[in-house]
């Protein structure tokens, strides 16, 4: 580990890096966070970013930007996580902002450099299970739980089912690594007090309860793009596609986006890195410009910051315990398997269609693991491979 603190210019930095390359949805910007922050820059261990994963899983919204967040406020406190926030998510939120404005009717989905993109989180996935696997779910009792936690994730792919699979897990590990000498967890230097805690806790209820008797009491267009997305922030549990539904129902029966819209958006939204949940800038700019782009981004996210901060510091707290070590260490094997099982579908299934595919792939999983190569440099080298076997 090195220094605790980081200048916010250094964070920013960090995750808008990330913000350009992370291509692949939720799981894969996993695996490039763990490849820059775990593996690069060491600002956590392995068993840190597991349990920052695993309670991530367990809040709605989106896991891997409250991942970013997370690590941005240990770094830096909430100024730092505000900039890693930024870093992160500000570089597609423009260019799906622009878009909206500009380039309605493009269609995107299809063209083979997208398809490259894909192919190079197959790889940063595959580099990121390895790892993870190797040291958080070793030994027989650890790798069983992984493997069925993977089986079932794919049985039943329903986020309710992931949580219930974590929950398991963690009983699992509190029944059978109990008696196991569990290595002493490292600090996660969140600087946020309890009060700080607390205050977050009541402003996460206080607008989801508030925020609809307001808009009910008012005309404000406004304010209405601000509930209705605020809302979706904050009960949508799987994050990523699992927003989409939500996010059709709000705004396209009312009138605010057209079904053609909606689709053009989504179609966006696959050929640009960073959290599927920028799509929200998108929305919001069609239904009122740069104004509305702004408002809808922070209010989907908005719930994943007073979430974090009033999760972080009792977190912080248990982790820490040794009875509830155990709990964590079947946890972070069940969080391996669900990875596992996300690295062939989506990941896997939406990438892999031919055995140039499967070539382009292989080549880049060796240049992460062989050759040392960065991410972004693989992503552009895919990227390039995309285009050429589609041709």
């Amino acid at each position: 580990m090195v220094k605790r603190r980081s200048s916010l210019w250094e964070i920013l930095l960090a995750s808008m890096k990330l913000g350009l390359v992370s291509f692949g949805g939720p799981v894969a910007h996993i695996g490039y966070f763990h490849d820059e922050y775990v593996k690069r820059r060491r600002w956590l261990d392995d068993q840190s970013y597991a349990d920052l994963v695993a309670l991530c899983q367990f809040l709605p919204g989106p896991a891997s930007s409250q991942v970013g967040i997370a690590i941005g406020m240990m770094r830096g406190g909430l100024a730092g996580a505000i900039a890693s926030w930024c870093g992160f998510t500000l570089p597609s939120a423009l260019a799906l902002s622009i878009f909206a404005l500009l380039m309605r009717h493009a269609d995107v989905s299809q063209t083979g450099w997208l398809h490259g993109l894909l192919i190079a989180a197959v790889a940063v996935v595959s580099q990121a299970v390895w790892g993870m696997a190797r040291t958080l779910a070793h030994g027989r009792i650890r790798g069983t739980i992984a493997v069925v936690a993977a089986i079932l994730a794919l049985v039943l792919p329903c986020a309710h089912v992931q949580l219930l699979l974590i929950a398991g897990a963690g009983f699992v590990g509190w029944l059978w690594l109990r008696s196991a000498e569990m290595p002493s967890a490292p600090a996660l230097g969140i600087s946020m007090s309890r009060r700080a805690a607390m205050v977050a806790w009541m402003l996460f209820f206080g607008l989801l309860i508030g925020l609809p008797l307001l808009r009910a009491m008012t005309e404000s267009r406004l304010l209405a793009i601000f509930d209705t997305f605020y809302r979706v922030g904050s009960l949508v549990f799987g994050g990523g596609h699992v927003v989409l539904p939500m996010l059709q129902a709000e705004v396209v029966p009312p009138g605010w986006i057209s079904d053609a819209q909606f689709l053009a958006g989504y179609g966006a939204a696959q050929a640009v890195p960073g959290p599927l949940f920028t799509f929200s800038a998108y929305l919001g700019a069609g239904m009122n410009g740069w104004i509305g782009a702004v408002i809808a981004l922070i209010a989907i996210f908005l719930p994943s910051f007073l979430l974090i901060i009033g999760a972080l510091p009792l977190w912080e707290s248990i982790r820490r315990r040794p009875r509830f070590q155990s709990v964590l260490q079947g946890i972070n094997a069940s969080v391996v398997g669900i990875l596992l099982a996300a690295l062939y579908d989506p990941v896997w299934t939406k990438a892999i269609h031919s055995v140039h595919d499967f070539g382009l792939a292989l080549a880049a999983f060796g240049l992460l693991m062989l050759w040392k190569a960065p991410p972004w440099a693989v992503v552009l080298i895919c990227a390039v491979g995309g285009a050429m076997i589609s041709r």
